[in-house]
């Protein structure tokens, strides 16, 4: 079995460019990633990430000028990188003086490299001290002018190459009323509007997950303008929440006990989601709990 090779990202750039949310969007996209890394640490992490049987095949590592007198020996360790013939790409972020020394007021944060409280002396030292890293980054993102979810998207998009399909992952679950409505649902839908299958005495042990249970609901009227809607609804409300950064989206279909209806319903829902190319998970909460 051939082992799935490791993807390193090592990010860094000027204080005050975005790195945090950087981070964060790596974690979104499930990275493994450690802020404020001192370089000499790349190598113990690497290897021990390359281990066979480890599970960790993408790592996003912040390293910059927080790392004081350790930052140079980034250059070491990217020498280190490219001798073991491993993989890995920079990704650079800046922003013009303006921007970050409003940022850095904002914050009410000093500058790593400020002396004496002056943020545009410590901006003008690191900008000198990052110009050669700078011009070994595979991306440089600029962002004076974007918005947390356009930096967001640029990094999935142009940086992890990732289809915006796959930026969202999609919940979608079946519940049952009696037992509550789920906490975390994102968008809540009832299917109690639907004839009951409990009530059917040959289809009352059953589940939604049967022919004989999906026959009974889906076959409806009713059921196949539920699904139409829905998927309407959807088709207009994912896109705008990926252009939004919004990295997971759980729906939930309810019916009186989470057994019949609703999941049927979501086998169906689910199913559509994923052909569309997204990234779909199937949940059925109160499926093994008592009948409706």
């Amino acid at each position: 079995m051939v082992q799935e090779k490791l993807k390193l990202v090592i990010v860094t750039g000027l204080s005050g460019a975005g790195r945090t949310e950087t981070v964060r969007c790596f974690e979104d996209m499930g990275f493994f990633c450690v802020d404020n890394l001192p370089p000499s640490f790349i190598k113990n992490l690497v290897e021990l990430f390359s281990l066979p049987g480890s599970k960790i095949k993408n790592v996003a590592l912040v390293c910059d000028v927080r790392g004081k007198e350790y930052f140079p020996e980034l250059y070491e360790a990217l020498d280190w990188l490219k001798n073991k013939g491993i993989d890995y790409q920079i990704l650079f972020l800046e922003a013009n003086d303006e921007s970050l020394i409003k940022r850095f007021k904002e914050t009410r944060r000093k500058h790593p490299l400020a002396e004496g409280g002056q943020i545009i002396n410590g901006i003008k030292k690191e900008t000198i001290l990052m110009e050669k890293l700078r011009g070994l980054s595979d991306m440089v993102i600029n962002t004076t002018d974007l918005e947390i979810y356009q930096l967001r998207d640029t990094i999935k998009k142009s940086f992890l190459g990732v289809a915006s399909k796959k930026a969202i992952k999609i919940t979608v679950l079946s519940f049952g009323y009696k037992y509550g409505v789920p906490l975390d649902a994102d968008i809540v839908l009832d299917s109690r509007f639907l004839p009951n299958p409990h009530y059917v005495p040959e289809l009352k042990e059953l589940t939604g997950l049967t022919d004989e249970i999906k026959k009974f609901v889906l076959s409806r009227r009713e059921s196949k303008q539920f699904l139409k809607k829905t998927k309407d609804f959807l088709n207009f409300l994912i896109p705008n929440f990926i252009k939004e950064g919004k990295t997971h989206l759980l729906v939930s279909i309810g019916c009186t006990g989470g057994m019949h209806r609703s999941v049927a319903l979501t086998e169906e829902m689910a199913k559509y989601l994923a052909q569309k190319g997204y990234d779909v998970t199937l949940r059925h909460r109160d499926i093994e709990k008592e009948n409706e």
